[in-house]
């Protein structure tokens, strides 16, 4: 995946029923090229499929983790770049400590988050991670959509 790639990813998740047309001008290429790199990303499996967002109360599962990530060098720019691309990642935030950055990722399946998480550590930068998966939520800020467990 190029940056073009990256980008029109990104465009699509921010809105995966925006025009081809739209896609073309936002990324000045031509409506075929965004037609022949959709249909590329698709038959090589980086787009599975489009779906939409509900609101945090309306959500009806899937599976979530995130993944903490280290960055080798001055890399952080271009890993940067290759992450708001991949599909699984949700969100993105830059972080201190021992990790620069750590990834909200939401897939449907664990085989899915296998294939996600191994497309992830292969973008060149990336020295180590660790991945944990959400099992529940005990307590979210109120209006997050998810039920606080009673003790």
């Amino acid at each position: 995946m190029d940056q073009i790639d990256q980008r029109l990813i990104a465009l699509l998740r921010h809105n995966a029923r925006e025009s081809v047309a739209t896609l073309a001008a936002r990324l000045g290429v031509s409506r075929g090229t965004v037609t022949n790199r959709l249909r590329r990303l698709e038959d090589g499996g980086v787009i599975a499929g489009y779906t939409l967002r509900l609101k945090p109360a309306a959500d009806t599962g899937g599976l979530q983790a995130w993944m903490s990530i280290a960055i080798e060098g001055n890399d952080a720019r271009r890993v940067t770049a290759s992450l708001l691309g991949e599909p699984a990642v949700q969100a993105l935030h830059a972080t201190n400590g021992q990790w620069d950055l750590l990834a909200e990722l939401q897939v449907a399946t664990l085989p899915e988050l296998a294939r996600a998480l191994e497309r992830i550590r292969l973008i060149k930068g990336i020295s180590h991670t660790e991945t944990s998966i959400h099992l529940e939520t005990l307590r979210a800020p109120h209006g997050a959509g998810a039920a606080q467990k009673d003790s």
